[in-house]
């Protein structure tokens, strides 16, 4: 095996990878976790998918301690929309139909374009699937009037994608929205979730007793359109850039695609009447918390926790409680923010994939 460790720059490497003789191609590695910046590193793993097509090797990335092969996959990612209650569903598919599925439930005020980057880090090895619910990403968005924006609503559409997709048996990644989503197929459905990843995704009153949903719980009480109107700071660039980048080591690891993709969706004429939906139906969470607690305590799912731990929405105090009530846990808290995977997306990847190699082992 030959090992290329940790060179100058992503130009050398690419160079030094070219330049080995097929012969001497029997098997190639590279330990990507050398690379500090996740961006350099996605480039890394990216290239070396690239050039496995050289027909006499066997290419293999490896990400710390889990290797991942592309001589039988190289993935691609399909851009789809499936048709529920007259919606136009977007979501995003990879990797083999056959291979056990994950489905990636997105936060607020994002879609599954969060998961841009996680999605081809595990599709070689998972059926990955991610969708945007309605009044999201580049799924269909109905005014206030044509829908009904409820947690609730949001999970009836998302079981009814899942049944129209085919998915029978999954790994749900919680994240921010999404766990409120993900906890209702869960406790609807127990039979079908396999692990559970949660990443940000609250399910306990320590979870939200901070100063960031102060107002929100007041809106909950208080529904009123002088109490709406204070919330909507919440949805302006200056707020949507404040969750991407409050928290994490190096702002300048986050790129500005993020609040430039989120932005101008939520500019949209009439979505911030969605948001302010949504954001009075959180407030029906709470009183769920304890069937979903004892979702978990009767069918211990394995769960992994990946957390940025510097987060202010979601903070460190949101997943200690999981470990009361799950015995089968990994925790891992990341010194990053909010959205995780902007920053520690190659971590998470690997953490994913050593998890679920334990939980779900699948033959290479």
């Amino acid at each position: 095996m030959l090992l290329i460790k940790q060179t100058s720059t992503p130009q050398q490497a690419r160079h030094r990878i070219a330049s080995i003789p097929r012969k001497d191609c029997a098997m190639l590695s590279y330990d990507f976790t050398r690379f500090r910046s996740n961006a350099i590193r996605l480039a890394m793993i990216s290239f070396v998918t690239a050039i496995s097509i050289l027909p006499s090797a066997k290419w293999t990335a490896v990400a710390g301690t889990n290797a991942v092969s592309t001589a039988a996959a190289n993935p691609v990612v399909y851009h789809k929309t499936a048709k529920i209650d007259g919606l136009e569903i977007f979501y995003r598919e990879a990797g083999p139909k056959d291979a056990p599925t994950i489905l990636l439930l997105h936060g607020f005020p994002t879609s599954s374009h969060m998961f841009r980057n996680l999605i081809p880090a595990l599709a070689d090895r998972y059926h990955v699937v991610a969708p945007d619910y309605p009044g999201y990403g580049n799924s269909s968005m109905p005014s206030v009037d044509q829908f009904d924006y409820t947690f609730d609503n949001l999970a009836s559409i998302v079981e009814k994608f899942t049944q129209e997709v085919g998915l029978t048996k999954y790994s749900i990644y919680l994240m921010d929205y999404g766990a409120p989503v993900g906890f209702r197929l869960a406790t609807k459905h127990p039979e079908r979730v396999e692990t559970l990843i949660v990443q940000n995704g609250n399910a306990y009153d320590e979870g939200i007793d901070n100063e960031f949903w102060k107002p929100i719980k007041e809106y909950w009480k208080n529904r009123t359109k002088e109490q709406g109107d204070k919330l909507r700071s919440l949805l302006t660039l200056e707020a949507t850039k404040w969750q991407y980048t409050h928290g994490v080591r190096n702002v300048e690891t986050i790129s500005p695609d993020t609040w430039g993709h989120v932005q101008p969706l939520l500019d949209r004429p009439g979505n911030q009447e969605i948001q302010l939906n949504l954001f009075h139906s959180y407030g029906s969470n709470p009183s769920l918390y304890p069937k979903w607690q004892g979702y978990l305590r009767q069918h211990q799912p394995p769960t992994l926790i990946v957390w940025g731990k510097n987060d202010a929405i979601f903070p460190a105090a949101g997943a200690h409680p999981y470990q009361r009530d799950l015995k089968n846990l990994e925790v891992h808290l990341l010194d990053t923010g909010h959205f995780a995977l902007e920053e520690d997306g190659a971590t998470i990847a690997e953490l994913i994939r050593t998890f679920l190699a334990k939980q779900l082992p699948v033959s290479n």
